[in-house]
Parts: C-alpha cells; sequence; structure tokens
C-alpha cells in the first residue's frame, strides 16, 4: 500500500530499508524548523516519524520484535556487574590515569555511587510546567541549527513508518558502533519515563531531546549510571568526565548527546 505523505514537503524520494520504505529529502531543508512541528503533529494520523539523518546511513533494519526481546533490567543489571568488575581498580585508586603525552594529567573518577545494579530510574512525573515531547524536540532541533553542528548539514529529513519515535531508529538500521537492540530499548524506556525523542543521527553521533529530566542529585546517579551502559564512548570515558560531574550535569538539561566509535 502507497504511504500517504503530508502536504508541504521538499522535493524526495523513497528507499527501502528492509521491507519498510522511508522517505528522504533530496536536500537539507531550508525551512525544517517550520516544517518539524507540523509533522510531529500528524505523526500520530500518519504513522510518520521525523528523523535527521542521512541516507547512507542505512543498515540493516531492526524489527520491533527484536527490541521487545530485549529484557533491559536483566540485560542493565548483568552488564553493571561486569562494568563494575572491569572499572572498580581505577575508581579506588586515587593516582591520576595515565593520560597521553602533551595534555593534564586525567581526573580521578570515583565511579557511580552503586554497589550494586539499583534498577531503572524512576520516571519524571508531568507537571503543567515541563514542555511537550515535542516542544522539547522543536527547541532541540534549532538549538543544533544555531550551532551549526557538524555533519547536522549533510543529513536529509527522513519520515519513518515506526508504531513510535523510539522506533524509528531501530527501523532505519542505523549503521554504527551502538549496540542497537540494547539503544532502541533504552529509547523506549527513556521516551516512556523522561519524553525523550530522536531528532538526529549522523556519523556516530545521537542526538535526543528531553522533555521531562531528572530534577535532582540521586534522579540523575540512576540516570548517568544507564547513560554509561549504553556503551556510548563520549560518556564519562572519552572525554574522562568524572561520574559525578557527569550525572550532576543531567539534571534539568533537556537533550542527551551520545557518540560511538
Amino acid at each position: 500500500m502507497p504511504i500517504a505523505l503530508p502536504d508541504g514537503l521538499p522535493p524526495g524520494r523513497f528507499l527501502s530499508s528492509g521491507p519498510a520504505q522511508v522517505w528522504f529529502s533530496d536536500e537539507f531543508p531550508d525551512d525544517v524548523e517550520e516544517l518539524w512541528p507540523r509533522l510531529l503533529s500528524e505523526q500520530g494520523a500518519g504513522g510518520l516519524v521525523p528523523l535527521l539523518c542521512r541516507p547512507d546511513g542505512l543498515g540493516r533494519p531492526l524489527g520491533p520484535d527484536e527490541v521487545d526481546a530485549v529484557r533491559l533490567e536483566e540485560v542493565l543489571a548483568r552488564d553493571f556487574v561486569e562494568y563494575r568488575r572491569r572499572r572498580l581498580p581505577f575508581w579506588t585508586d586515587p593516582s591520576p590515569e595515565p593520560a597521553p603525552e602533551g595534555t593534564e594529567p586525567w581526573p580521578h573518577d570515583p565511579g557511580p555511587p552503586f554497589e550494586r545494579w539499583p534498577g531503572l530510574t524512576p520516571r519524571t512525573p508531568v507537571t503543567s510546567a515541563d514542555p511537550t515531547p515535542g516542544e522539547a524536540s522543536v527547541s532541540l532541533l534549532a538549538g543544533l541549527m544555531d550551532a551549526g553542528s557538524f555533519g547536522l548539514a549533510e543529513c536529509r529529513l527522513a519520515l519513518v513508518p515506526a508504531p513510535r519515535g523510539s522506533d524509528a531508529l531501530g527501523l532505519t538500521g542505523w549503521s554504527a558502533e551502538a549496540p542497537l537492540p540494547l539503544l532502541c530499548a533504552l529509547l523506549r524506556s527513556w521516551e516512556d519515563r523522561f519524553g525523550a525523542q530522536v531528532v538526529a543521527v549522523y556519523d556516530s553521533e545521537l542526538h535526543v531531546s528531553v522533555a521531562r529530566p531528572p530534577v535532582d542529585e540521586e534522579h540523575a546517579n540512576q540516570l548517568a549510571l544507564e547513560h554509561v551502559l549504553s556503551t556510548a564512548d563520549n560518556v564519562v570515558d572519552d572525554p574522562p568526565t568524572p561520574f559525578p560531574e557527569y550525572a550532576k550535569g543531567l539534571v534539568g538539561r533537556t537533550s542527551w548527546s551520545f557518540w560511538w566509535d
């Protein structure tokens, strides 16, 4: 069955991603900031999730059933045991870790304040003062545009036939070093708990808007651990940011960025 596209789109074409047909604009739309809110408002009716990505980033698509199969609590609990085993010698040794020649010694990282997996971070309650997930998404898009983020200009507007925003990344089969089933399971859960939405993905970078970020240090510590267990290279280890500092920075932050080597 042909996909009914929204009105007012720039020139584009369909590309196959497994059995799915993903629509891509031919160029980066000049009016994407005006187009984006309308596409979000029509997402429920049309079943098309807007996403900024590169057509050459399409890989093997991940079906929703493959994400369903990820038992997130079990996987993260197991991964935390292994992560703690590997990192504990560094956390308990106050001497600086070796740094590349010509750089300042890396700061000591005491690690997360947990000896056991603390469970998934409680959801942030919805309040009338919060932006909607769509509004947070629009705000992040504007921020990326203003910053002239590296790689963004090579993106195209994609419309992904996905049941929910967090499934769009898997259905494009984003080809990066991220563990895609785990990442998509995390994105689903973050969507439910924090109003998170994938906005842009290019090269090995992922940019996510957040409508309801953590509100205090305890809340942020648990969430920071989930970020670490996503395996993203920019979280904590590269650049080497001590865990408490990274977690503190999540309080009230309405956008999250991740990248993988």
